[in-house]
């Protein structure tokens, strides 16, 4: 009989500190500032429009995720950011992170485009947020963190509520714009789909090199 030694699997919220953890959500900052910089020309061209998009000005499906309707919004939303890199940055490497942000602000817009049709005009990074932040839940409980559970429904629930009964009226006020909880809707879907179309992530990929 060989005696083995076993290795401890190392805890993931020991995670060591990577830059390329925090290059991502940090790329997607500075554009958004930029964005911001311009206003109101970075609006004028980049902003979703659905009018524009059937012109065939279909970056706005991507660019419209950057740009806000004033400071307030682009300050909430990039604090949304910074939460969720707190949140998650063990899960995030440089070309991740924009992947799944890429794909979450794109279908996002898509999902506005197709399925309401009323909603001619959106700005702002929440939606694209709802989806990288359903996609690090799961991806936490990939991991076997329990508060990703915990995460996942209450951003379920709260997806839940809006489209129930709508969003505050303090936000539209703050932000000078009615909240698109589709938007937000949208985005979560395209967050758990993305988790599910990316084999070989986190522990998962982990065990099965450790099977081998």
């Amino acid at each position: 009989m060989i005696a083995t030694s076993r290795s401890k699997p190392q805890n993931f919220m020991q995670t060591t500190f990577k830059l390329s953890h925090y290059t991502g959500p940090l790329i997607i900052a500075c554009l958004v500032l930029i964005a911001g910089y311009f206003e109101p020309l970075s609006s004028a061209w980049l902003a979703y429009d659905r009018y524009a998009i059937e012109g065939w000005e279909t970056w706005r499906l991507f660019t419209g995720n950057l740009v806000h309707t004033n400071f307030n919004h682009l300050i909430l939303n990039l604090a949304g950011l910074i939460l969720l890199t707190l949140l998650h940055y063990p899960h995030y490497r440089t070309l991740r992170f924009l992947k799944v942000f890429t794909w979450c602000a794109i279908a996002t817009s898509l999902g506005i485009y197709f399925f309401s049709p009323s909603l001619i005009g959106y700005a702002g990074l929440s939606g694209a947020l709802h989806g990288v932040f359903v996609w690090g839940a799961c991806m936490d409980i990939r991991n076997r963190i329990h508060s990703g559970w915990l995460l996942l429904f209450g951003v379920i629930g709260k997806i839940t509520y809006e489209q129930n009964f709508g969003s505050t009226q303090e936000i539209a006020d703050l932000i000078n714009a009615t909240v698109a909880i589709d938007a937000h809707l949208y985005g979560g879907i395209a967050g758990f789909i993305l988790f599910l179309l990316m084999p070989g992530l986190g522990s998962f990929k982990q065990k099965e090199k450790g099977a081998r």
